[in-house]
């Protein structure tokens, strides 16, 4: 299903699929994509993020992974990944394990990994390939 999410601040992106299929204001985007849902929320969006450090402590693999995308990243560093449980959790989620950092950025075509965050820098919501995984309430 085709959506456009869009902030208070900052611009909109439409996604396909797990595809960024347009960036750019939100009028330019509903003109393109006209009938395309749309996702409002507040704050800013941008890129999800790459969580370059240890992972959060928890109790289990999939809550660490969890952890990673309530703080808006989608993407783990390989040297963090210290377990084929982990790695595993990471899979079914869908959050990429890199063996280097990366720029993140919102490009046409890119896998649509995004994230947004409120004033304080708190994650509002996270989009990893297209799917919501993590949603503040």
């Amino acid at each position: 299903m085709l959506t456009i999410h869009t902030a208070d601040e900052g611009g909109a992106v439409a996604v396909e699929g797990a595809r960024v299929v347009g960036v750019g204001t939100l009028a330019d985007l509903e003109q393109r994509f006209p009938g395309a849902r749309l996702r409002r929320w507040p704050g800013v969006l941008g890129p999800a993020r790459v969580h370059e450090g240890p992972l959060p402590d928890a109790p289990s693999p999939r809550e660490r992974i969890h952890a990673v995308l309530k703080s808006g990243a989608t993407a783990v560093l390989a040297e963090h990944v210290d377990s084929p449980e982990l790695r595993s959790a990471a899979d079914r989620n869908g959050v990429m394990i890199l063996p280097n950092p990366r720029p993140p950025a919102l490009v046409d075509q890119a896998r649509a990994d995004l994230a947004v965050f409120d004033e304080a820098g708190t994650c509002i919501a996270t989009v990893c390939g297209g799917r919501l995984l993590y949603r503040r309430r």
